[in-house]
């Protein structure tokens, strides 16, 4: 984290001067509906951009008291770093490091434990699979938002009553929300841009005249968080129990040290049954929970939260109005607005933040004159796949989770896809295809470890300006900025007149004046160790200067950690004797790796873009 840098400010670092430009109350670049886990992440990352004006807007009274979903994948962790709040989630959470599978004994009367596996397989990521609350990730979240440049925060009770296109060029979106808190009182807003955050019943959704496509598997399921006593012994791990006639439940400890969430099968609907005709109580959860966990006793103090659903995967055909008469699109629905499945592969809110995630840089980018209005296409091609994906993924996931085991065979068959499928849990198993963002696989031998159209794998690196280790990927943060990150061949030290010194120079002609890292952001990591690379002979280029004092920043030079095993170079498989160049979007996907110093290359990248800049 860098401050300091037009002058001294005494106080917390984290609050950003408030620079955000004014704007008339009812019109605004973005405006947000919905402030679930989609519309704070989308929220989160415009707040960072004082010129870009958004407002977000929710129904409910105020923030998320308790929250439904709960699991946070790796892949998750890694962007809560990219908005500077991993820290706080690690120490609260509580963190998924084995898993245990139960199934029914040789009797078929008792449950047994049948294995303990790790959650995730070793190296897939330098963060942990963790358990929180909703909830806390949205305070989170707003805690950012609060400290921003903008000083955004959500306006609560308001309800979109309609939202229309417009013919207006400049804001084509009409929007109108009900007040709540003022009843007979309405708010008109206009918009460039409209995301619909609003979750299965979305509204936004409806104004588009979309639909959520799909079927449920007519299977009932209660969920609860409660403190209990038990004598099961796995109830601080993470638990798949299939009994032999009594159904399953799916055990995920709650942090804090004693609470649990149970996910508990209950009875197939049948016609034209729903959840709420069953009239299910919490008591009848308990009931059923018991009876799968017996012979263990299961003794409930306190039921926190419950509730009870049907399990279902439906997804959307667009995830945008594009389609309607060829227009750009101009209004987007991001997580259950657009998708939903069940919650025991624990990727509705993972998902849900990937796609406004996705989204945010690109409407940031549009807005700022950095792309042309084209980038916006690429949202809902990128995102509609990987929800397809996950509905797939989520549907049998739910059939061999509730499937009734007739051998140990039969009941062996969820844990070992539960074993294949751990990195797609995990989050880091999303590949987008190559398009316009993202190249072909022509030069992946330089890094065999960083598959074009996936996350950025992070690996360990020292920087070499104050010889602090660290993960390079923490130094890629959701501020809209493309990375370079250019690693250097076998002998180069970044002396002038050497490759990485040629690639600097080149580079130099393709940044804009006056701002060096506007849009791109330049790394280097070399081979040699960082105690014999020399500062002073570096190119400037990696040493720009910035601010009003003309200040150097000495923080983009890394070296490769020596220690055993965590080389970069090996880690992720980078080619020692050319080297390599990674070019990494700005939600941290690789979007292409070209030679070392092949600006030709990079050129061309850019050109087939809708990018706008980095041209010499």
């Amino acid at each position: 984290m860098q401050f300091h840098l037009n002058g001294f400010r005494p106080g917390d670092p984290a609050v950003a001067d408030h620079t955000a430009r004014p704007a008339p109350a009812d019109t605004l670049d973005v405006l947000i509906v919905g402030c679930g886990p989609a519309g704070l992440t989308l929220a989160t990352q415009l707040s960072a951009f004082p010129e870009i004006t958004t407002r977000i807007l929710e129904r409910k009274p105020g923030p998320l008291e308790v929250g439904q979903a709960d699991g946070i994948a790796c892949r998750s962790m890694e962007m809560f770093e990219a908005f500077g709040f991993a820290e706080k989630v690690q120490r609260e959470a509580y963190w998924v490091n084995e898993v245990a599978f139960w199934r029914p004994g040789p009797d078929r009367k008792e449950i047994t434990r049948a294995d303990r596996i790790l959650d995730t397989e070793e190296g897939l990521s330098e963060f942990p699979h963790t358990i929180l609350n909703q909830a806390r990730v949205h305070d989170f979240y707003l805690d950012v938002m609060r400290n921003s440049p903008t000083r955004l925060a959500p306006d609560y009770n308001r309800s979109l009553v309609s939202l229309t296109r417009t013919d207006d060029a400049d804001y084509p979106v009409r929007a109108v929300f009900d007040c709540l808190d003022a009843p007979g009182t309405q708010e008109t807003l206009r918009a460039r841009y409209v995301v619909g955050c609003d979750g299965a019943r979305s509204t936004v959704r409806a104004g588009m005249g979309l639909h959520l496509k799909g079927e449920a598997t007519r299977q009932l399921w209660g969920v609860m968080d409660i403190l209990a006593v038990t004598d099961f012994p796995d109830i601080r791990l993470k638990c798949a129990i299939q009994s032999a006639g009594q159904g399953s439940i799916l055990i995920i400890p709650r942090e804090g040290g004693y609470m649990v969430r149970m996910y508990i099968e209950m009875d197939v609907l049948h016609g034209d049954e729903r959840a709420a005709d069953k009239n299910l109580t919490a008591e009848a959860l308990i009931a059923r929970a018991q009876a799968i966990m017996a012979p263990y006793a299961l003794d409930v103090k306190q039921v926190a939260w419950w509730s009870a659903y049907e399990i279902g995967q439906r997804v959307c055909d667009s995830f945008d109005d594009a389609a309607e008469g060829g227009q750009a699109p101009r209004i987007f629905i991001a997580g259950d607005a657009c998708h939903t499945h069940s919650p025991k592969a624990g990727q509705g809110m993972n998902v849900s933040m990937a796609d406004a995630f996705n989204l945010g840089w690109k409407l940031a980018a549009v807005l700022r004159g950095q792309a042309d209005a084209a980038l916006l296409n690429t949202y809902s091609e990128e995102r509609r796949a990987k929800a397809k994906e996950l509905i797939d993924f989520d549907r049998d996931m739910a059939r061999l989770f509730s499937a009734k085991p007739a051998s140990p065979a039969e009941a062996a068959q969820f844990q070992r896809y539960f074993r294949q499928h751990g990195r797609y849990t995990a989050g880091v198993e999303t590949r987008y295809d190559p398009s316009v963002l993202t190249a072909d696989g022509t030069h992946q031998a330089l890094a065999t470890g960083l598959p074009i159209g996936m996350r950025f794998h992070s690996a360990p690196v020292i920087r070499v300006a104050d010889a602090r280790p660290m993960q390079l990927a923490h130094t890629i943060k959701a501020d809209g900025r493309w990375r370079l990150i250019a690693f250097s061949g076998r002998n180069d030290t970044g002396a002038p007149g050497g490759p990485m010194a040629q690639l600097c120079a080149g580079l130099a002609l393709r940044v804009p004046d006056g701002d060096p890292d506007a849009v791109l952001d330049v790394r280097a990591v070399f081979q040699h160790p960082h105690r014999s690379l020399q500062i002073d002979r570096m190119p400037a280029l990696l040493l720009p200067r910035k601010g009003r004092f003309g200040l150097i920043d000495y923080e983009k030079i890394f070296a490769a950690d020596p220690a055993a095993g965590r080389d970069i170079f090996d880690l992720r498989g980078i080619d020692r004797d050319r080297g390599a160049m990674v070019l990494v979007r700005p939600d941290q996907y690789v979007a292409a790796i070209l030679p070392l110093g092949d600006l030709a290359g990079f050129d061309t990248f850019l050109a087939g873009t809708p990018l706008r800049w980095g041209s010499p």
